[in-house]
């Protein structure tokens, strides 16, 4: 189902909407946002020097460390008794990261998640259960308003309790998951720890989950655990841009579909900073066009990805972007090579005598990395000839994939951790680093 009529507009169409409300958001930082204003005039570009869309590239960039600088309020470009929201990261690595939104920045979320959701299917029939953690993240709250918007029945249950969580499932008829791929692997675990099978004693055929990378490996182990027939979508999304919505999967599942009525997607080279021609794969450069409360510019998600603007068979005309295939600060260096952790999990997903849970440890001894990479096995085993065949299986794989050796660990079943929100998957032990 198509949401909006504007998720159908030609190139022409959309990009005068773009270039129109470009301008706006230029003027509106450059009138009320001092730290912007003073950022544009060091980059020597004012309001009237952006006359088409090819001049976004002349406005400075900005991070996440911007928003950190200016904490809580210096980057908003309305007075707080205009907001109507606040969330925030949970500041884990430094101050949070505050976003706001005004009565008008609500309805547009509602209004972009709307469209994400009923790209992955959801309809007015499903019951709609939210295993996102309520409060500061937006996460939650966000899938809740487009869900409910479209009509939806909401199970608001957030994270934590997993058998509850199956009961509710199980009681309600739950039709439709909104979690994180890890915590969705998580609970068809716990449900057949409660002689619950996923694929015959619950009803849920729709995944809508986001938050973290979905591999296409990772995809293949929700259909094992769920159902060949459950539709499993990735939605795309974070707080400083607005928080999930903008961009999502349809059932075609050829990249995920960008509401370009409100964001303005880039390429550029990450070292660089150069814009890299359509195709080409780089980081992931957004410009939010119609927010009020937070209107970034050129933001640098540190996502890396490409964009495809050929229509989909779905019969929108959106631009669409690739799933991720990592972020540029999650990339590891190891032994002078580029490595992603979403590279070790399509390789361990590929085992068939392994899980889906596992853990990367990085170490330096001598002068050299080191690294180990803990595996649970699906079941326990005394031979240490099999052990040793799948051992050899692993490191050969990952040899191809990376070209690099790796000390492999094979743990019991259910003994590494598990995660309710955003997986961590790595522990990068090297001092220096």
């Amino acid at each position: 189902m198509i949401w909006s009529k504007e998720e159908t507009l030609s190139r022409e169409e959309m990009e005068a909407i773009q270039l129109t409300r470009l301008k706006d958001t230029v003027k509106q930082v450059w009138d009320k946002v001092p730290a912007y204003r003073k950022k544009m005039e060091d980059a020597g570009v004012k309001p009237e020097d952006i006359q088409s869309l090819k001049d976004l590239a002349k406005m400075p960039f900005v991070t996440k460390q911007d928003l950190r600088d200016n904490y809580p309020f210096g980057l908003f470009a309305v007075e707080k008794e205009e907001l109507v929201r606040i969330h925030a990261s949970s500041g884990t690595t430094g101050k949070p990261t505050v976003v706001g939104y005004t009565k008008r920045d609500l309805e547009m979320w509602t209004e972009c998640v709307s469209r994400i959701a009923a790209m992955g299917g959801a309809t007015k029939q499903d019951v709609a259960q939210i295993c996102f953690g309520y409060g500061m993240f937006t996460g939650a709250l966000g899938l809740h308003f487009g869900l409910e918007n479209i009509g939806a029945t909401l199970v608001p249950s957030s994270t934590g309790n997993s058998e509850k969580q199956i009961m509710y499932m199980k009681d309600f008829g739950t039709t439709l998951l909104v979690a994180t791929p890890s915590y969705a692997l998580r609970l068809a675990e716990v449900a057949l720890s409660m002689g619950i099978d996923p694929k015959k004693d619950l009803n849920v055929k729709i995944g809508l989950v986001g938050s973290e990378l979905l591999t296409e490996a990772m995809r293949e182990e929700m259909h094992k655990l769920w159902g060949d027939d459950m539709l499993v979508t990735s939605n795309y999304g974070m707080s400083e841009l607005m928080g999930p919505g903008v961009s999502g999967e349809c059932e075609h599942m050829c990249g995920m579909h960008i509401n370009e009525d409100y964001f303005i997607p880039e390429i550029i080279d990450p070292k660089t900073g150069e814009v890299l021609p359509p195709g080409e794969k780089g980081e992931l450069v957004v410009t939010c066009i119609y927010k009020e409360g937070l209107p970034l510019i050129r933001y640098r998600t540190k996502d890396v990805t490409r964009l495809i603007y050929e229509p989909c068979k779905c019969g929108r005309t959106t631009c669409r972007m690739e799933n991720l295939d990592g972020r540029t600060d999650d990339m590891l260096k190891i032994r002078g090579v580029n490595v992603f952790p979403s590279q070790i999990e399509e390789v361990i997903l590929s085992v068939d005598e392994i899980g889906p849970h596992y853990e990367i440890i990085l170490t330096r001894k001598d002068h050299a990395d080191r690294m180990e990479i803990r595996v649970e096995l699906l079941k326990e085993t005394d031979s240490y000839k099999e052990l040793e065949e799948i051992e050899k299986k692993i490191k050969s794989k990952l040899r191809i994939v990376l070209g690099l050796d790796a000390k492999i660990s094979l743990e019991s079943p259910n003994t590494l951790q598990r995660f309710e929100g955003k997986a961590k998957r790595v522990k990068d032990l090297r001092e220096g680093i």
